[in-house]
């Protein structure tokens, strides 16, 4: 399903894990949430696998190595190498290589994980503002604890004329106690006390995309992902397919307003979708059938008539939501019609 005609979430006859070579998958909300696996997701990953799926994991999470993230998913019974596993320290990584020359120092304001991609680029990591020769400063989740001192290093390189980039702009991360603020909210503090824009390299831009293919080699993958803002409109920029599991960020109101890069092409509860085909989505009158759910876009609100799996009803809603709204956003009120389906 191309791009321009997402309209309504695809049908497929086919399993997903059949239908695709590889799965672009991000972590946090999606395999895991707070360091603990997310229900199904061990299982689920482990047969698509068995099926013949290639699995990847590509994290705008800059702070971990490849290594202490795979290390992490097999403690959680995912079994992963490293290589397998794709961060925006790598992309934003290669992104400064092809900037500055090799052996360049760059200003680090964030974690290990940014340290070691930077060293495999051929760059080296340093952390004063004052350090000479300095050609770049680079931005990355840093965890909670990240001082305030190293925003401030940032602004004083920055104010010199020194290049930024940013790994990602993600504006929160899921935790175990609840959502956090993310490296976009910290990138905003530079941004305020710069007047700069960073160069950013993590999803939904393509510095990310060009990675996961470079390290990857998928020719058919599918994103699977919790969040509209990146990891769809990532495969959206990338034009590629994408699915969406209802285990992170995103519920089904803010899916049903979703622009049109933000709607992917499958919709499910959770990585069990991998496993299975999807029910398709068809015209059926004034509305859209899936299921035994009809969704009717009126004046003033989606209205949903019918019976049978919730899922099945979310999707006939979308079709309904996004054809309404073509180009937008749907604004109509969808709440009588998500608390019928629970979702």
């Amino acid at each position: 399903m191309t791009r321009q005609s997402r309209t309504s979430p695809a049908g497929s006859e086919r399993s997903l894990h059949q239908a695709y070579d590889t799965a672009l998958l991000d972590l946090d909300g999606v395999v895991y949430a707070g360091g603990e696996a997310i229900a199904y997701a061990a299982e689920s990953l482990a047969a698509a696998r068995d099926g013949g799926m290639h699995l990847a994991y590509v994290t705008n999470n800059a702070l971990r190595t490849p290594e202490a993230v795979a290390e992490h998913l097999g403690e959680l019974g995912i079994p992963t190498e490293a290589g397998e596993v794709i961060t925006s320290a790598q992309a934003v990584a290669r992104l400064i290589s092809e900037q500055v020359e090799p052996g360049s120092k760059v200003l680090v304001i964030g974690g290990e994980g940014l340290r070691v991609a930077l060293r495999e680029r051929g760059l080296v990591p340093v952390d004063s503002a004052d350090e000479e020769g300095l050609a770049a400063v680079v931005q990355g989740y840093g965890g909670p604890d990240l001082p305030w001192s190293r925003f401030a290093e940032a602004s004083y390189a920055i104010h010199r004329g020194v290049p930024w980039f940013a790994s990602n702009t993600d504006l929160t991360i899921p935790g175990a106690r609840g959502i956090g603020p993310g490296n976009g909210a910290a990138v905003e503090v530079v941004r305020i006390a710069t007047g700069a824009e960073p160069q950013v390299a993590g999803k939904p831009l393509p510095p990310m995309h060009r990675e996961t293919v470079l390290r990857t080699g998928a020719e058919r993958p599918l994103v699977v992902g919790d969040r509209l803002d990146t990891d769809i409109e990532g495969a959206f920029n990338g034009d590629v397919d994408s699915l969406l599991v209802l285990t992170g960020v995103t519920d089904g109101a803010q899916l049903l307003r979703a622009e049109p890069a933000h709607r992917p092409t499958y919709v499910d509860r959770d990585l069990r979708g991998l496993l299975t085909g999807q029910p398709e989505v068809v015209a059926a009158g004034e509305g859209f059938r899936c299921g035994g759910w009809t969704a009717v876009a009126a004046a003033d609100a989606l209205e949903l008539r019918g019976e049978g799996e919730p899922l099945d009803g979310l999707r006939a809603l979308c079709a309904a939501a996004w054809t309404r709204a073509g180009d937008g956003s749907c604004t109509l009120d969808a709440g009588k019609a998500l608390a019928r389906i629970g979702l």
